[in-house]
């Protein structure tokens, strides 16, 4: 028995017409709201004491300017009762959420800029649920649960089917099986008092886009709306202060909207109003799946201690261990870099840059790549290593931004010859960089929050960005073979957990250099890396406290004070 509380809180934020965060469109702008964005938060505690705090919103990410102003309120607040090793801050991934959250400027640029009343009540709103859950714990019992949607349920389709069809470890799926390439298990947490079921936390990966660009509310969509059908659900069942989180797994593949031929006549079907009664939908499959899940009585009672290890890591030149890489022993990640096919999009939940002109700055990344690494003569020693490390990283992958150096096509960012009526953002970013507003800021997050917790025979690996299908099952795979002799029956995952930079594929597909893997900003042997830095992480979870020695110092660099200032509270546009 645990003891165990729940809390929620209204985030609060007034549509104002800023863009929204996910889609990354400069007219996605937020004028009204559709349905209330909360902050939902689980306090669990051992018989000894040990505690973790699990709390998910209603957004499209998590940033560090969010987690570490929480955590300094949580200290305040809380004392020795708050651990930040297993405070777990998580989101929906919802795109129809307030952006501006992030000291890194290149999310915020279609904001534009930071908007830190934003975080203000996304914190407030945080603090608010997590000390509910607190004061409200009582002795709890804990279950897992899990099981698949049946094929004919239509809650997800693999959007990046020839990439995932590229892994050895996966059954090929043809086009009109999308549905079926993808994990289509839900694991649920159940909370029962008096072995009655008061809340639940759900993992379940698929995008939370149902509800397109063209929209201007602010809209928990598909996630949004399965906790708030679940918690409808069990209050009428007697559970009045009912908590339902239904948080994110594998996504980073997995889309809403049906993938397959005739998809884009399909999706154009779906517009105005109907995206959220889509939206609502899909959610109700989800909460109906966790509640019959619940309600199976195959249960598997949680029992035992609490316990979590998290550790900050520059991701930008790790070397993966050979075993994760191939058998690669020169496998390392390089400077942040996002790909020509980061900037097309996906072609049914979010399309962005024109093929045509697609085709064309994809040559011209190709045309650098080759004068950069064929003619040394033109470039100092320095950058001669640096551009043979970044394209050993970052190929097959068309480069269009660096956003470690800061470069376009290899122009700096306030020297862009692209002119700024090509586009909003081009123009919003090359004048926020004349400014001086971003010379010593990075443009995304590149040391990373990784965290494994324990809850008795289970844990749980709490990854930033989104991990695809595949790449999260060798993670999975990974923790479960590093913590098998600790008595761990069980690994679950949960991405877009405690800041955002992007995705993570398998270097498989990696290869075929879809949105996926051109937003896979570390390069190739990306999850390699992560899967040597978890198992590292997991080698210490096996170990007592007092003999962990893995890295509690490292901490993100913060953004210069006097550059945040010049890109903060900018006029609304558009």
């Amino acid at each position: 028995m645990y003891q165990a509380g729940w809390g929620k809180q209204d985030i609060g934020i007034t549509p104002r017409g800023y863009a929204m965060m996910g889609y990354g469109m400069w007219h996605h702008r937020a004028r009204q709201q559709q349905s209330a964005l909360y902050a939902r938060a689980f306090f669990l505690a051992d018989d000894k004491g040990s505690a973790l705090i699990f709390c998910c919103l209603d957004l499209g990410y998590v940033t560090h300017a969010m987690r570490s102003a929480v955590c300094a309120e949580l200290r305040e607040k809380m004392g020795p009762a708050f651990r930040e090793e297993a405070f777990v801050l998580t989101c929906t991934h919802t795109h129809s959420g307030p952006g501006g959250c992030s000291h890194d400027a290149l999310y915020n640029v279609v904001t534009p800029g930071f908007v830190p009343d934003h975080v203000d009540h996304i914190v407030a709103a945080c603090v608010a649920a997590i000390l509910q859950a607190h004061s409200s714990a009582a002795p709890t019992g804990l279950s897992l649960l899990q099981g698949d949607f049946d094929a004919a349920v239509p809650v997800a389709w693999n959007r990046s089917l020839r990439a995932y069809n590229r892994n050895p470890d996966v059954m090929p799926r043809s086009d009109t099986e999308t549905h079926l390439a993808l994990s289509r298990v839900m694991q649920v947490l159940g909370f029962r008092r008096n072995g009655e079921l008061k809340s639940l936390l759900s993992l379940f990966g698929v995008h939370a886009t149902c509800v397109s660009s063209q929209q201007k509310k602010h809209d928990g969509d598909n996630k949004g709306y399965a906790a708030a059908h679940a918690e409808q659900m069990l209050q009428a069942a007697g559970s009045p202060d009912a908590v339902a989180i239904f948080a994110q797994a594998t996504a980073g593949d997995v889309s809403p909207h049906y993938h397959g031929p005739g998809e884009v006549a399909r999706r154009q079907k779906i517009k105005g109003e109907a995206e959220y009664a889509y939206a609502r939908r899909n959610g109700e499959y989800q909460s109906e799946r966790a509640l019959s899940l619940l309600q199976s009585g195959q249960e598997e009672k949680i029992s035992g201690g609490i316990d979590a290890v998290f550790s900050y890591v520059d991701f930008t030149a790790l070397k993966a261990d050979a075993r994760y890489a191939n058998g690669n022993e020169e496998a390392f990640t390089s400077d942040p870099c996002h790909g020509v096919a980061f900037f097309t999009g996906t072609p049914v939940d979010g399309p962005g840059m024109p093929k045509a002109l697609g085709f064309v700055v994809r040559k011209l990344a190709r045309a650098l790549q080759k004068r950069r690494l064929d003619n040394p003569g033109k470039y100092s020693v320095a950058d001669q290593a640096y551009y043979r490390r970044l394209y050993a990283a970052q190929s097959p992958k068309a480069i269009l931004l660096e956003a470690g150096r800061k470069q376009i096509l290899g122009q700096s960012l306030d020297k862009l010859m692209l002119p700024d009526f090509a586009d909003p953002l081009v123009k919003e970013m090359k004048r926020q960089a004349r400014l001086g507003a971003i010379n010593k800021s990075a443009l995304v997050p590149t040391v990373l929050p990784l965290q494994i917790i324990r809850i008795g025979q289970i844990a749980m690996v709490c990854c930033p960005g989104e991990f695809t299908t595949t790449a999260g099952q060798r993670v999975i795979d990974t923790v479960r073979e590093e913590l098998h002799a600790l008595g761990i029956q069980q690994v679950l995952i949960c991405t877009y957990c405690n800041d955002y930079m992007g995705y993570v594929t398998t270097r498989e597909e990696y290869q075929e250099q879809a949105y996926e893997g051109g937003h896979t900003i570390f390069g190739q042997w990306t999850l390699a890396a992560f899967q040597t830095r978890f198992a590292d992480l997991a080698r210490q979870l096996r170990k007592p406290e007092a003999e962990r020695t893995h890295d509690r110092r490292t901490q993100p660099r913060p953004a210069p004070a006097e550059e945040l200032a010049l890109r903060s509270n900018l006029p609304i546009s558009g």
